[in-house]
C-alpha cells in the first residue's frame, strides 16, 4: 500500500491544499481568513508546500502594496489526489457502509 505524503499529513498543509484546489487561486489574506491561522504560522507551512513544488505564488504589483497570490500546483493536486486516495483505501468505508450512512457498525453523525 502507498504511504501517505508525510508533506500533505500535518492537517494545515491538507487544508491548504484542498482550499488552493477548490479556489484556484488566494492571497495570503483569504488564506489566513479561511483557514483561521496565525501569519507566522501561515508563511511557515506555505514555505514547505513551495519548496515542495505543491504551491506556487505570484507577486502581483500594483500601486500602493504588492501582493502575493498561491495557487496549487500540477505537481501539488497530484499529490493531494494520491494522498485522498491512499486515505480512502486505509479507512473502513465500503460501499454498503456509504449507502447505510453507517461507519463501523454506527450510524453516521448527522
Amino acid at each position: 500500500m502507498e504511504a501517505l505524503d508525510p508533506l500533505l499529513h500535518q492537517p494545515l498543509r491538507t487544508q491548504l491544499a484542498a482550499f488552493l484546489a477548490g479556489a484556484g487561486e488566494a492571497s495570503f489574506t483569504e488564506l489566513k481568513r479561511n483557514l483561521q491561522v496565525s501569519d507566522g504560522n501561515l508563511e511557515s507551512h506555505l514555505k514547505k508546500l513551495i519548496a515542495a513544488d505543491y504551491v506556487s505564488l505570484r507577486r502581483i504589483e500594483g500601486p500602493g502594496r504588492a501582493q502575493t497570490s498561491y495557487s496549487l500546483t500540477p505537481t501539488g493536486l497530484d499529490a493531494l489526489h494520491r494522498y485522498i486516495r491512499t486515505l480512502q483505501k486505509l479507512l473502513p468505508l465500503g460501499d454498503r457502509a456509504a449507502a447505510e450512512g453507517t461507519w463501523n457498525g454506527q450510524a453516521a453523525a448527522g
